[in-house]
């Protein structure tokens, strides 16, 4: 029922607004939705769509990940680099997969201990509490699962050099991106890091791209962040102020 609810609120926007999957809900979901309004996007590619975006956002916050550490250590390579991954959900799960496989030290946390547990047994990595996540010491703290996660009273309990994750709206307030660049942790804006799950939609079923090409842009993704983290130091900016602007020259470029 809320789901019909829903597919009547984006068919009232007439095409203004398009939906796709996020947390909680799957392409069975935009299946359902799809039913009642066409702008929907992650449908089974049994009904036409491009099916999951998670493995998508995935890879690129790996990508992400790797071009934040290049930029805050001068090395790519994740040996020996301890990431946090808060949140191992669709997206996170498939992140700690990908992070492992490059050689870092993995700590996992979730609010469901019995899923971090599962998985830090299969990857060797350490579990700590929930509510004990943000104090736990790492190189790259990677938020994957509820916003807001950033805030006044969060960051200064942070003991990590880089944020880098999945989550959406990441920081509690915009000040919260300065608060993080005066403690000197880099920090990977959520929207750019995140694109993967965007970028493997539009590419798939908007641009009719094949999966070489949506791969191709997932790459891009680290390139962009280092454009994003250089402009931050020239202009002595937070790297969500940077990458803000670069979004406004984008879009005035493309409007002239």
């Amino acid at each position: 029922m809320l789901l019909l609810r829903y597919a009547a609120l984006v068919e009232s926007l007439h095409g203004t607004y398009w939906t796709a999957c996020d947390m909680n809900t799957s392409p069975a979901d935009m299946d359902v939705i799809g039913e009642r309004c066409s702008t929907v996007l992650g449908r089974t590619e049994a009904n036409g769509g491009s099916g999951t975006s998670a493995p998508a956002t995935a890879d690129g916050v790996f990508v992400g990940i790797r071009a934040a550490v290049e930029h805050a250590f001068g090395s790519a390579s994740l040996v020996d680099r301890t990431v946090l991954v808060q949140g191992v959900g669709a997206v996170g799960r498939l992140l700690a997969e990908s992070l492992h496989e490059a050689g870092a030290t993995l700590i996992l946390t979730d609010v469901d201990e019995a899923r971090a547990s599962a998985l830090a047994d299969v990857l060797g990595a350490k579990v700590v509490p929930a509510d004990a996540a943000i104090e736990t010491e790492c190189d790259v703290f990677s938020p994957c699962a509820t916003g807001g996660v950033l805030s006044e009273e969060t960051i200064p309990l942070l003991r990590c050099r880089i944020v880098a994750g999945a989550a959406n709206n990441q920081l509690g307030t915009a000040e919260d991106a300065d608060r993080l660049a005066e403690r000197e942790i880099l920090y990977a804006p959520d929207y750019v890091v995140n694109a993967g799950g965007v970028i493997h939609l539009a590419s798939l079923e908007m641009l009719g791209e094949d999966v070489a090409a949506r791969d191709e842009r997932l790459r891009g993704i680290g390139d962009t962040l280092g454009e994003v983290f250089a402009l931050a130091e020239r202009r002595g900016i937070s790297t969500a102020a940077a990458a803000d602007a670069i979004v406004e020259e984008r879009l005035a470029a493309g409007r002239a």
